[in-house]
This record gives structure tokens, sequence and C-alpha cells, in this order.
């Protein structure tokens, strides 16, 4: 098939290119390389460097003739969205709207994209599951939370399927320093370094961090089941502190280093922790990387690409 990847050159888009391309598919990768790394980018891929708020992708798509469109690109930094709010909201839902309608210009049979753990604020219950109502502190979140009302009133007023993943706290290789599995790349660039860390609050924060061949698992498995659409989770269903964080760095680091304390940030959630029943029960998979072997992994990304 034929399937555009936005965002393809980046962290999870990179990833994903690689599957799809793996599993037979012709891909075009659209990405303006403001956060994205051209050499990320599979040599198999077509690779067209354009900002998805382009008028002209239009006629990009209407070219090439996706089947799919994985939507990847997007501003996924929750301190940026914090600071610069219009911009925060002109890529993440202008810019979906010029995907989306590019998508039913074009024909396309569906778009799989993500919205965030981020969409359900600091909600008291965990695990957090989709039917939650979502309460974001941060416009990050808000934005991701109104991508997934404009996705499903595109699918019911235009008739375009739609299936938008709550990613939790994604990390892996490639990753940069923003994202909301930022952490771990921070701390493995540091350390890697041999610098000292920084924990914004008192490190008793958790997350859910969900490796990214995970990610990419539920993303392959999502093009394979045509009729299924709405939100997932895409998730572990455990959660870990930046305390324990640390601690399990210190048995992957050949190296003693100290952890600095800071100031919590406006917009940073407590606790999060995602249900991972919906993602079991309808794509038929769960995460299988631990953290361990996932941060090991990452670890030694970073350390050799210094």
């Amino acid at each position: 098939m034929n399937i555009c990847v936005t965002g393809g050159a980046g962290f999870i888009g990179s990833h994903l290119v690689d599957a799809l391309i793996n599993e037979g598919h012709k891909v075009m990768v659209i990405d303006n390389l403001s956060t994205g790394c051209r050499d990320f980018v599979n040599s198999k891929a077509d690779f067209v460097e354009m900002d998805i708020r382009d008028k002209e992708l239009v006629a990009k798509m209407a070219e090439f003739k996706p089947e799919y469109v994985f939507h990847e690109a997007a501003q996924t930094m929750v301190p940026e969205s914090m600071k610069d709010p219009a911009f925060d909201c002109d890529v993440n839902l202008l810019g979906l709207i010029n995907v989306l309608n590019a998508c039913r210009s074009v024909g396309v049979k569906k778009i799989i994209m993500p919205s965030s753990a981020a969409v359900y604020g600091d909600l008291d219950t965990l695990p957090l599951t989709e039917t939650m109502a979502g309460q974001p502190s941060s416009f990050y979140g808000l934005t991701k939370l109104t991508t997934e009302s404009y996705l499903r009133i595109y699918h019911e007023a235009f008739g375009l399927p739609y299936i938008c993943f709550r990613y939790a706290n994604v990390y892996g290789p490639r990753q940069g320093n923003g994202g909301e599995g930022g952490v771990i790349s921070i701390f493995c660039e540091r350390l890697q370094a041999h610098k000292d860390i920084s924990i914004f609050g008192d490190g008793e924060q958790t997350r859910d961090f969900v490796y990214v061949d995970d990610v990419v698992a539920a993303n392959m498995a999502a093009l394979h089941k045509p009729d299924l659409v709405g939100v997932i989770n895409v998730s572990t269903e455990r959660g870990t502190s930046l305390n324990k964080l640390v601690a399990q760095f210190k048995k992957i680091v050949d190296h003693e280093f100290n952890v600095h304390y800071e100031e919590a940030r406006q917009g940073d959630i407590k606790h999060s922790l995602l249900s991972t029943k919906k993602m079991i029960n309808e794509l038929g998979l769960s995460a299988t990387v631990k953290l361990d072997k996932g941060l090991t992994t990452t670890y030694e990304y970073f350390h050799n690409k210094k």
C-alpha cells in the first residue's frame, strides 16, 4: 500500500517508517525537519521536506495517493505549549485540519495518529481509561484533547475513519529532548557525558514509560484492523517514579552521578498510569519491552552516538 507518514523524520515516526517499509509498503515521509533528523529517514522512503500547515500538502498527497496516513508531526513539548500557546495551537490544530482536509481530498481510507496521556490531566482515579473525561493541565494536553474531537467529527460528518492513540510516555533510541518521555533521553544524554541530572519536583511523580517498539507495534496492528475506529491508550499500565527511574539508571551507568531537585514546572502532571484493557481487547496486543531492557538499549544508543 501507499502510506504517508507525517513527522516521519522524528522519533516515533522514523521507527514507524522502518516497520512499514519492512512490511513491503511504499512510504512517503513529510517532515519540515524542525525537530526531525533527515538521517533517521529510511533510504527506501520518499522524502518531502514540507510543513504540515503548507497549503501545497494537498497537491503533494494527491500526487502520491496514499491509502493510509499516519500523522505523527506535532508540537510535543508541554513547557513550550505553556510558553507559546498560539504556536502549539497552530501546529497541533491548524496543522491537523490541513492534514485532515488533504485526507478527504485524496480519498484516504483511514488516518492513524497519536493523542497523548496529557489529555487526562491530574485525575485521581488510576489507571486512566479512555472513557474518563479529560481535564488537561497544559495547552499541549488541551490541543490533543481537541484533536480527538476533530477526528470524531470528521469521521461522523465526512466519513473519514480514524484511530487515535493516547500514548503514555514513549522513550527509546532516536528520541530528542522534547516530548513526554523526553526525561529519559535527557537523562541519557547527560549521563553519557558524565554530567549530573535534574528533576523538577520531589521525584515522586510517576509516569507510564512505554518503549518505542511497543508503540510501533500498536500502529502496525491498527493498520490491519480497517473497521476499528476510536481512541485507544498505548501504555504498559506500570507506573514508575522519577526517583525509581534514577535508581534504574544507577544500575546501568558505569559511573557515579548526582541528582539535583528543582522547582516543579507549571503544567506537569503528578501521576500518570494508563489502562491497557482496550489495547489488549481491541488491538490484540500488550507492551512487551520491560523498563530495564528498554533503558539499557536506549542508554547504549546515546552512548554509542556521542
